[in-house]
């Protein structure tokens, strides 16, 4: 166990010194904003600090202070102490990956109250001052030792990130015509408008008028310019709106305020619907704050218990979505509950056949690898214990879940308890499908609509 020990006023001497070594990182740059509300773009904005007199990004100047006084608390005199006064000068700026020794030097003592004077100073690693001052505190005057505190973890996370790159991927593109099915609350109409004004689509809205313009004033929004096509209730609108897609209106389609399962009634239809040879399924698109790369997850919410042949079209349609946002060569993780394949388990058998169908070529465009377990698909340190040698294995792309029941809990705990984003599309019939849910919020749907306008104009490309 480490201690923290301080130096009371007796113990001190004139020429006593303390010193810690920090080198700076974007980490601690990016913590010091978010602490101090400092957002300043020479310290935050890379592309404004080029230009900046400095031409690089700098730390904020009391980073450095904020060193000096954990010398002070920590080291000399320690524990006990109390700030009283504090000058500070800053001769150089303090770029990423500078070290910095912060020093402290006992200059004067005076018994009256126990104050002592500090003299304090950064150094970088060249040896140049880049902070000097001089501070003053009243010493502690009984010993404290006591156990070093560890600080908890953090895990910085910028909302919206992986979000973000869909949407500047998708802004050069030209925006898709979407039949939006029953917008008839102010949740629905908004995030259709919203991806208008960001130019993903070009909302079609299908449903009883009257209450679609009644939306719209609750919101305070305005329809002009809007196309709308009058249906007198949802399952006529889930219908009209398919009828577009077959004739070439619309290019995707977009879940209002109606549920699943009229919406898709209607894509399914076998006279009148937009199947395919290709069995229908929902991927997720996570921004999970603990994994480096947006996350696939599939399928949550259309497949209940699919079968091998459902599972190898799943497969299907998450590849292509993810070869359409931009991942070249996707890694396809098919979980289970264990690692090994087991007669009794058929999600593990089921995850072996589907990667000897991807080595035959009947799946094509990622690496597949499974059965494996979730933490061994995302962790790479889990998978290292369990001795797993995959290129797949904590760093997968894809998940393909077992059945809908484990998507769907699976989905719930990250959004609910890992703080994740989810986006969500339906591939595998004539047009994509934005599906999302009620709770989803605007930035969720607007990368839904993203996701969608990717992946048409990614099937364009010749």
């Amino acid at each position: 166990m480490q201690f923290i020990e301080n130096k009371t006023f007796d113990e001190l001497k004139v020429g006593d010194s303390a010193e810690i070594k920090r080198t700076l990182r974007q980490r601690d740059i990016e913590l010091f904003a978010v602490m101090s509300g400092d957002v300043n773009p020479a310290h935050v904005d890379a592309e404004f600090a080029k230009s900046d007199m400095f031409h690089k990004v700098i730390a904020h100047g009391m980073w450095g202070g904020a060193l000096i006084s954990a010398v002070l608390g920590t080291e000399l005199p320690g524990p006990g102490t109390i700030y009283l006064d504090q000058s500070l000068r800053f001769r150089r700026p303090v770029g990423l990956g500078d070290t910095v020794t912060v020093r402290v030097t006992v200059r004067e003592k005076f018994a009256e109250k126990k104050r002592v004077i500090l003299d304090c100073e950064c150094r970088n690693q060249a040896g140049e001052v880049v902070v000097e001052g001089v501070a003053e505190v009243i010493a502690p005057s009984e010993k404290v030792r006591r156990p070093r505190v560890a600080l908890p973890e953090l895990h910085l996370h910028e909302r919206g990130a992986r979000y973000g790159e869909l949407m500047q991927a998708a802004q050069h593109l030209p925006a898709i015509r979407v039949a939006v099915v029953h917008p008839c609350d102010q949740v629905s109409l908004t995030g259709a408008l919203d991806a208008m004004t960001e130019k993903l689509i070009v909302p079609v809205l299908v449903g009883p008028e009257a209450r679609i313009r009644s939306a719209a004033q609750q919101a305070g929004r305005s329809l002009d310019g809007v196309e709308l096509v009058d249906a007198p209730h949802s399952h006529a609108a889930a219908a009209q709106a398919v009828a577009l897609a077959r004739q070439g209106q619309v290019q995707a389609l977009m879940k209002g305020a109606l549920h699943t399962d009229e919406l898709m009634g209607a894509v399914v239809d076998a006279q009148t619907g937009l199947r395919t040879e290709r069995r229908i399924s929902h991927i997720f698109a996570f921004d999970v704050p603990t994994y480096a790369k947006a996350l696939l997850i599939t399928d949550a919410a259309i497949n209940i218990y699919p079968d091998l042949d459902d599972k190898r079209d799943i497969v299907r349609n998450a590849i292509d979505l993810a070869h359409a946002i931009g991942v070249a060569r996707p890694k396809v993780a098919i979980l289970s509950a264990v690692e090994t394949v087991n007669s009794k388990l058929k999600s593990t058998v089921e995850a072996a056949a589907l990667c000897k169908m991807a080595e035959r070529g009947q799946i094509e465009g990622g690496i597949l690898d499974g059965p494996l377990a979730f933490d061994n698909a995302i962790s790479k340190d889990a998978a290292r214990t369990k001795h797993i040698v995959s290129p797949v294995a904590g760093d997968a792309d894809i998940l393909v879940v077992p059945d809908l029941e484990a998507g769907n809990m699976l989905a719930k705990q990250l959004i609910y308890l890992a703080g994740a984003d989810a986006a969500g599309i339906v591939l595998g019939a004539r047009v994509p499908i934005v599906l999302t849910s009620r709770a989803d919020g605007a930035l969720a749907r607007m990368a839904s609509c993203a996701l969608a306008q990717l992946f048409i104009h990614y099937g364009r490309k010749p």
